[in-house]
């Protein structure tokens, strides 16, 4: 099913589904994927071992991601970086471990569930250039040119307007700044009853 198929009224139907949906995902992570989560998932995906030691275990236990966008693209020091769909914010802790005290980490995500856990952890761990808040993928609350570095970690499959995303994504990156994705991507053409699931969509 394509955006322009997609009518406002389904639209936001699918932006309440994924939020309802992470909202029980950030109190209990596991059995809701078709893949590991976790620990188990960052060790799979290859996250470095000082990385996830260096994590609050309360994020940690809830990456819920598909990919390690660093093993594409390490964050250089001082760099600006954006998570989009941060969730607890793992991939946010660790863009500003590499960034260092002279970057800017700020992880934003619909759920405010799952920010309520990454700003906690925050408080207790890290207290460097990293901020988290509420907000949508398709309506970026950021000035032009903010960001170095923009990643996302199977967030965009569940934005119902990916081409307004996109276009917020060129928006607030740097002209010379890179953009890096892990994304599931549909490869077979899906039946009707899967279109049709709000779960599906959200999962």
């Amino acid at each position: 099913m394509s955006d322009e198929c997609l009518t406002s009224e389904r639209a936001e139907q699918l932006r309440i589904a994924v939020k309802k949906k992470y909202s029980g995902i950030s109190r209990k992570p596991n059995n809701h994927f078709p893949y590991p989560v976790g620990r188990e998932s960052l060790e799979w995906l290859g996250y470095a071992a000082e990385l996830i030691a260096a994590i609050p275990p309360e994020v940690v236990d809830r990456f819920v991601g598909v990919g390690n966008p660093f093993s594409i693209q390490r964050v250089r020091k001082g760099e600006r970086v954006l998570d989009i769909g941060c969730g607890c914010g793992l991939d946010s802790f660790v863009s500003a471990l590499q960034a260092g005290p002279e970057g800017l980490v700020v992880g934003i995500d619909l759920t405010a569930e799952m920010l309520e856990w990454a700003r906690n952890a925050k408080m207790g761990a890290l207290r460097g250039p990293l901020h988290f808040q509420e907000g949508s993928a398709e309506e970026l609350p950021f000035k032009d040119a903010s960001f170095d570095l923009v990643i996302s970690n199977g967030v965009l499959n569940l934005v119902p307007d990916k081409e307004s995303a996109f276009r917020e994504i060129a928006r607030v990156l740097h002209p010379e700044g890179t953009f890096v994705a892990a994304d599931l991507v549909i490869v077979e053409t899906l039946p009707e009853e899967t279109l049709a699931s709000m779960d599906a969509w959200s999962t």
